[in-house]
């Protein structure tokens, strides 16, 4: 079992408790960026960057997860396809996204891309705080101990 994080937009601060659980699980964290990626030492962190284009770090995400993998991202229709293929999906606010609530996920993101199309100014997210740090490290957590039980 694997973590894959969408590093693009990942915030930074989950991308280090993410380093301080990869260490201390010895569970295999990937950050895959368009971008040049700082990580680490650590036989158990590492980075990809991947040359820049539309969605090219998403479609290498979905190449790469297997069933049982974690993936972090916000990225409402990558985490549908790694969801089809049996990964579990954790936004960075703390958030498990599962086939029971990725489709609901799906629909309001499509109506807030035509809301926008059409002129409308629907805002962005509300800024990253403390309680989705806490709600993020709290999830991993548990993924976390479910994986050490299948071990």
């Amino acid at each position: 079992m694997n973590i894959w994080v969408d590093a693009d937009a990942c915030p930074g601060v989950i991308k280090e408790i993410l380093f301080r659980a990869a260490d201390r699980a010895k569970v295999s964290v990937t950050l895959i960026a368009n971008q040049m990626l700082r990580t680490p030492p650590s036989p158990y962190i590492r980075a990809l960057q991947v040359p820049s284009g539309f969605d090219v770090a998403d479609q290498r995400i979905v190449l790469e997860a297997a069933a049982g993998d974690l993936v972090i991202t916000a990225d409402i229709p990558l985490a549908s396809l790694v969801i089809e293929k049996g990964a579990t999906v954790l936004d960075p606010r703390g958030e498990l996204l599962t086939l029971a609530n990725i489709e609901e996920r799906l629909t309001m993101r499509n109506f807030m891309d035509v809301l926008r199309g059409s002129g409308v100014e629907t805002g962005g997210p509300a800024a990253f705080s403390a309680s989705d740090r806490k709600a993020f490290a709290s999830r991993l957590d548990a993924w976390l101990l479910k994986r050490q039980k299948l071990l």
